[in-house]
């Protein structure tokens, strides 16, 4: 049986797991993507608890910090859900979800569906794209010491799911190789009109950041 203190325990959990982790993948991205995971959902029929466990901890381990790991983000959240005594159905659902949500160069193929996943993954995709999108973008490449754009390094958009996580191009190219892709991958309804607007927004920048580049303006 769930404790009905289980969604702050959680909360609890995430920050301490996340304490120190690089800014774009940390408590407040983590926040940012339940509160868009609860807005959305207010629209959709929807097991409300595994939205929230879900959102809260869908990059308890990002594999990018972890060697490339990707069994150690579900393995962390099916620790803390079993300490908390969780129905096994609900551990099982969470763990499809994290470890379906990412978007892996595009060319992943989903092997699990759901409502729920559908909410969390567009929620976790909003924070991808427009003004924090951007934000987060370029602190990953900072993070990564990457270029901020060369003209002589075209974007690849049909890369494998390894090529995909060894990229080091500009950050720039991560706009046509993730960002501006996203809008076209959205599942809800709500999901589609939040990521329309982030989307404008990100190709009003671009446009700023080349004519600046060329000295236009």
């Amino acid at each position: 049986m769930n404790h009905p203190d289980l969604i702050s325990k959680t909360i609890a959990f995430v920050k301490q797991q996340l304490a120190g982790a690089e800014g774009g993948h940390d408590w407040f991205h983590i926040e940012r993507v339940y509160k868009n995971s609860l807005l959305i959902a207010q629209s959709e029929t929807c097991d409300e608890t595994v939205v929230k466990l879900g959102a809260l901890l869908h990059d308890i381990a990002d594999s990018k910090f972890h060697g490339g790991d990707e069994t150690i983000g579900p393995k962390t959240a099916r620790a803390f859900l079993e300490s908390q005594k969780v129905d096994e159905l609900i551990i099982v659902h969470v763990l499809n979800i994290i470890e379906n949500i990412s978007f892996k160069g595009g060319n992943f193929e989903k092997q699990f569906h759901s409502k729920e996943l559908e909410i969390v993954q567009d929620a976790d995709r909003l924070d991808a794209i427009g003004a924090i999108g951007i934000a987060r973008t370029f602190n990953y490449g900072g993070f990564k010491n990457r270029p901020l754009y060369n003209p002589a390094i075209a974007p690849n958009l049909h890369m494998s799911k390894e090529e995909y996580k060894l990229s080091e191009a500009p950050t720039i190219n991560h706009f046509y190789e993730k960002l501006l892709l996203l809008k076209d991958k959205m599942n809800t309804e709500t999901g589609k009109q939040i990521a329309l607007e982030r989307h404008q927004f990100m190709e009003k920048f671009l446009s700023q950041f080349y004519a600046e580049w060329d000295g236009e303006k």
